[in-house]
């Protein structure tokens, strides 16, 4: 009996042997890295209070219609260079808040978001400063004591954002 060493392979040099480990070792990596995302990232998307909510919900339309009833329109303009934000509020009665908040909302990343406080400097025109805001789409709500103004933008802005009632 003689050993013949051409057909005598060991298995780390087998092909085959390679490709039957391919397959659960790449399911273990993929695993592994779904968890280092599932830890390291928020789900900010996720509401524990979704009923109180959606009663949230009502107030805001109210909100809305009072907005209406005012004929509120807002031209918005971004000035990144000096990290200002400018408001000029247009309505069909003499409303002049003392504070207006601007809220600009990231669509998927709630940690992104900012509420900006904008103070009057003249009759209609309100100024407040603003961090850094990102490219793409973001929404928009202005609001005061008893109204509220929603609509969206995309960055970097090419033109002043129109906000008005009932759209």
């Amino acid at each position: 009996m003689t050993n013949d060493r051409r057909t005598t392979v060991r298995w780390y040099r087998e092909p085959w042997v390679w490709l039957l480990i391919l397959f659960p070792a790449s399911a273990v990596i993929g695993g592994m890295i779904t968890i280092y995302l599932a830890v390291t990232t928020s789900t900010g998307l996720v509401v524990d209070d979704y009923y109180k909510r959606g009663k949230a919900i009502n107030r805001d339309l109210a909100r809305d219609e009072v907005a209406v009833q005012y004929g509120l329109t807002a031209s918005l303009t971004l000035d990144m260079q000096e990290n200002r934000v400018q408001l000029v509020l247009g309505s069909n009665s003499e409303l002049q808040p003392a504070e207006i908040r601007l809220s600009v909302l990231h669509p998927t990343q709630p940690g992104r978001d900012q509420v900006i406080r904008l103070t009057p400097i003249a009759a209609t025109t309100y100024r407040g400063g603003v961090q850094v805001i990102g490219p793409g789409r973001w929404y928009l709500q202005l609001e005061a004591d008893d109204w509220r103004l929603s609509g969206s933008m995309t960055v970097p802005l090419v033109e002043p954002v129109i906000l008005s009632a009932g759209e």
